[in-house]
């Protein structure tokens, strides 16, 4: 009986945990954000791109892929952006898996600096293929396409330059030790 409480106790907290972590990618990305002035789809530079960040490392390649997807396809579906949420659902999912992968590769969990510094940088041609591609096909261009690029460079360095040092921090806490 105690083994099944046990149990259940585990999938519930990390049902909440989930959920928290899909809320911080949300909020990161709604309220931390700026439009780019580079195009008319120059992009959206957010803080949602840390937040990913962080949660894969930390959390590893299941959360990151579930809190990126999720959290950054519903902003787009309830801030006026609803035909990227597919794209953002799937590109996000995938890098935040990838960054989970290889900041999680030989039982590493996401503590070292190289390989999730290495992992933030490895992920963003991927996710810029994965939205060129989906803006290629609305805009049924492939010039078109290539004003984001930048935007999508600026938000992954930001992103990075954020999210790396958060994580050596929170690292050092008692909760991730």
């Amino acid at each position: 009986m105690q083994k099944a409480a046990t149990h259940t106790n585990s999938r519930t907290f990390d049902l909440i945990l989930t959920s928290m972590l899909i809320a911080l990618v949300f909020v990161a990305t709604l309220l931390l954000n700026i439009k780019l002035p580079i195009s008319a789809n120059g992009g959206l530079v957010h803080l949602g791109t840390a937040m990913l960040f962080i949660v894969s490392i930390l959390f590893g390649p299941k959360k990151g892929m579930i809190a990126g997807a999720v959290g950054m396809g519903l902003f787009d579906l309830v801030s006026g952006y609803a035909v990227w949420a597919p794209i953002s659902f799937v590109a996000r999912g995938i890098q935040g898996y990838l960054v989970g992968k290889i900041s999680w590769s030989n039982g590493r969990n996401g503590n070292s600096f190289r390989f999730n510094l290495l992992a933030t940088i490895a992920s963003t041609p991927l996710m810029i293929a994965c939205y060129y591609i989906w803006e290629a096909i609305i805009f049924k261009s492939w010039l078109i396409p290539l004003a984001s690029i930048p935007g999508d460079i600026v938000q992954t360095v930001i992103g990075l330059l954020v999210a790396i040092p958060v994580c050596v921090m929170l690292k050092k806490t008692p909760f991730f030790k």
